[in-house]
C-alpha cells in the first residue's frame, strides 16, 4: 500500500513539474513573440513625416558704396520676388529605442529633431548698378542669406512646426496603442506614457 501511495505521489510531482515547466516555456514564447512583433511594428512606423508650406515675399535690395570719400556715392539695387517651398520633416527611422522583455517595457531613448528645409526660388527685377559698384556674386549670396534668414523667422511664427509636431505625436501614438495592446508599457526619457494624452505633453 505504501509503495502504491509513494508511486502516486511521485507521479503527481512529475506531472506538476512538467506542467509548470511547460507553462513557463509557453510564457517565454509569448513574450518573445510580442517583443519581435513590437520591434517589427516600430520599423514599419519608422518613416519620414513631412509637413510642407509655401511662402511668397518681395525684397528691396540696396547697397551703397562711397567713391572718393563722402563726395560721391555709387548705389546698386534690385527688386527680388521670392517664392519658397518649405518642409519640416521627422525621420523616424533614426529613432533610438530599447526593448525590455523582462519588464515588458518599450523605452524610447531619443527622437530625432525636426529637419527644416527651405528651397527659395528668387526672381530679380529692376536690377540697377554702375561701373563703380556693379552687381557681383557676393551680392546674390548676400540676398540669398537674407532671404533664408527672413523665411526662418516666418516659419517660427507660423503653425508649420506645430503641425509637424502634431503629426509626429500621431505617429508615436501608434507605439502606445501597440504596446498597450500587448500589456506592455511605453516609456520616454524615464517617463511612462500612461495615456494618449500624456504624449501631447512630450518635451521634444
Amino acid at each position: 500500500m505504501r509503495k502504491i501511495l509513494f508511486g502516486v505521489i511521485i507521479t503527481l510531482v512529475i506531472l506538476f513539474t512538467f506542467k509548470y515547466c511547460n507553462d513557463k516555456r509557453e510564457d517565454k514564447i509569448v513574450l518573445q513573440e510580442s517583443s519581435a512583433l513590437i520591434q517589427e511594428q516600430i520599423k514599419n512606423v519608422g518613416k519620414l513625416i513631412v509637413t510642407e508650406g509655401h511662402f511668397s515675399e518681395v525684397f528691396n535690395y540696396k547697397n551703397s558704396k562711397e567713391i572718393f570719400s563722402e563726395y560721391f556715392t555709387s548705389e546698386k539695387k534690385a527688386l527680388v520676388v521670392v517664392n519658397a517651398s518649405v518642409s519640416i520633416a521627422y525621420d523616424l527611422s533614426k529613432i533610438k529605442f530599447k526593448v525590455d522583455e523582462t519588464n515588458k517595457t518599450l523605452h524610447i531613448l531619443n527622437i530625432p529633431k525636426e529637419e527644416v528645409n527651405i528651397n527659395p526660388d528668387l526672381e530679380y527685377y529692376d536690377v540697377q548698378s554702375d561701373f563703380f559698384n556693379p552687381f557681383e556674386a557676393k551680392d546674390y549670396n548676400n540676398i540669398k542669406h537674407a532671404v533664408n534668414a527672413s523665411l526662418a523667422k516666418k516659419i517660427e511664427a507660423s503653425d508649420l512646426k506645430k503641425n509637424a509636431k502634431n503629426r509626429l505625436i500621431s505617429e508615436l501614438s501608434k507605439f502606445y496603442i501597440l504596446t498597450n495592446s500587448f500589456g506592455w508599457t511605453l516609456q520616454y526619457n524615464e517617463t511612462p506614457m500612461t495615456s494618449l494624452e500624456s504624449l501631447q505633453n512630450l518635451k521634444l
